[in-house]
């Protein structure tokens, strides 16, 4: 006899279905209608027989179990409940032949996606089956975004081995769990949102909203209406009422990026939330009250604008309770290859590129750099070397000009630095080497890499480097790269 394949039906059709009955001719019967319909049945003469197969992992995982509520021994609510608590990814399906209003209330509330009475209708059971195996892929589907989400935002996605950076681990592992205010300080660039998100994913409420707010792009007539909502009607503009970033992280965490941006009225209003979690929305007389963890962070040192009278004494005294200072890149550098290869893998990979690293002339020179933008100016560096990159390895050729600009010893990387000595190393013994010859090399890269920028177009390239056509057209002569233009 042909095997009979499972048909392509909607909802979930080659499902592995459990059916759990003590009377083998309803088993039997329901068994016969899922084969027809696709999916993939087996039978479990009681609860008892079923907890066991469900427990059993060298089977087939199964999907769904439809399961009869009242059985000798186990009966249907105890395999119910033992799903709920050992397999919560598995999607329960209770029949009756006695329903109550009473009985199917427990059982969803216990975890049943649907509570029939027998006989069952085909028809009421397949879309039961339907819609509910619909609802464990959308479980599914979020059990993987959270463990991607875990991925991404987990503590060890922050790169960094630095002495001060090893320190802060521990610190964002001590804090996380606790309801404690954090508060970062930090120039921008430096990672400050990302810590916040590993602050939140390790904590108890990594599965409610996370919400961030950069207080400093909000115009500061519209912060308060953004910070606690709005009732219609407020102020102009306010056609409908809305939601404040306080009510939407109820449950979670709200990141405040840029508090030294606040007004000394937003302070104050800040500062009332902060010791009541209470607030009442713009327009509004009616207070409300939320559950958050409030983390917050500073690109200005708010000691220094406390002493000016910038910002509240009383309110920063209220922030820090726990401190966390982000270093700037330039004082790290030991870090900066780390976080250059990490940066060129994920960026490589988006491109579908294989680019294996850095020349030693390129991360030298990466290194020497002082990254005024910090962490972030470094993955832009990085990921626009990857889309220029046309070999393996990133050169110098493909890092900005304004990089290898910096000082005398970033211009002179790949162009005998051993022999010339770097300025950053006066102990390097000193080889007399005319400067002119010295500069030929990275002038050179520097109009390859302008060149290929603007597709060999030497109008723009010109424009671009600030010289003139003529200046450009004998520089390519003398270096060679005339000769190189398509």
């Amino acid at each position: 006899m042909a095997t009979k394949k499972p048909s392509s039906k909607p909802g979930g059709a080659g499902a592995k279905i459990l059916v759990v009955d003590d009377d083998p001719f309803v088993a039997r019967s329901l068994s016969a209608f899922l084969s027809e319909e696709g999916y993939a049945p087996e039978i479990a003469a009681g609860g008892a027989q079923a907890i066991e197969r469900l427990d059993d992992e060298t089977l087939p995982p199964i999907d769904l179990v439809i399961t009869d509520v009242s059985m000798p021994g186990v009966g249907g609510m105890k395999v119910l409940q033992h799903c709920a608590e050992k397999h919560p990814d598995i999607v329960v399906v209770m029949l009756t032949g006695y329903g109550t209003i009473e009985a199917a209330v427990e059982a969803v509330r216990t975890g049943a996606a649907d509570y029939l009475t027998k006989p069952v209708v085909d028809n009421e059971l397949r879309i039961s089956l339907q819609r509910s195996l619909r609802q464990r892929a959308i479980l599914t589907e979020n059990v993987n975004l959270r463990a991607q989400l875990d991925e991404r935002y987990g503590l060890e996605n922050i790169v960094g081995h630095d002495h001060r950076m090893l320190r802060m681990y521990d610190l964002i592992r001590a804090v996380a769990p606790t309801k404690s205010t954090v508060l970062m300080s930090g120039e921008s660039g430096t990672g400050k949102s990302l810590i916040a998100r590993a602050i939140h994913t390790l904590s108890p409420r990594r599965n409610s909203p996370f919400v961030e707010l950069a207080c400093g792009s909000i115009p500061e007539t519209l912060l308060e209406s953004e910070l606690f909502g709005h009732t219609k009607g407020s102020f102009t503009g306010a056609h409908a009422d809305k939601q404040g970033k306080f009510l939407a992280a109820h449950g979670g965490t709200i990141f405040l990026d840029e508090i030294n941006s606040a007004s000394p009225g937003m302070q104050l209003k800040l500062l009332r939330v902060l010791q009541e979690r209470k607030f009442e929305p713009v327009g509004s007389n009616e207070t409300i009250e939320v559950d958050v963890r409030v983390v917050l962070a500073s690109n200005q040192p708010l000691e220094d604008l406390v002493a000016s009278g910038a910002f509240r004494q009383d309110l920063y005294y209220r922030i820090n309770v726990v401190r966390i200072d982000l270093p700037p890149l330039r004082e790290r550098v030991c870090d900066i290859p780390l976080l250059a290869k990490h940066f060129l893998e994920k960026h490589a990979a988006e491109l579908g590129r294989q680019i294996v690293g850095f020349s030693d002339d390129a991360m030298r020179a990466l290194q020497q750099y002082r990254f005024p933008g910090n962490v972030r100016e470094l993955e832009n560096i990085v990921e626009r070397a990857a889309v220029l990159a046309t070999s393996p390895t990133i050169g110098v050729e493909e890092l900005p000009a304004h990089v290898l600009d910096n000082s005398t010893s970033r211009l002179i990387a790949g162009a005998g630095v051993e022999s010339l000595g770097s300025v950053d190393a006066p102990d390097t013994p000193w080889e007399p080497t005319p400067l002119e010859v010295a500069m030929q090399e990275p002038e050179r890269r520097i109009l390859l890499k302008a060149l290929r920028a603007n597709e060999w177009n030497r109008v723009k390239t010109a424009e671009d480097l600030g010289i003139n056509r003529t200046t450009l057209y004998k520089k390519m002569r003398s270096l060679g790269i005339d000769k190189m233009a398509g």
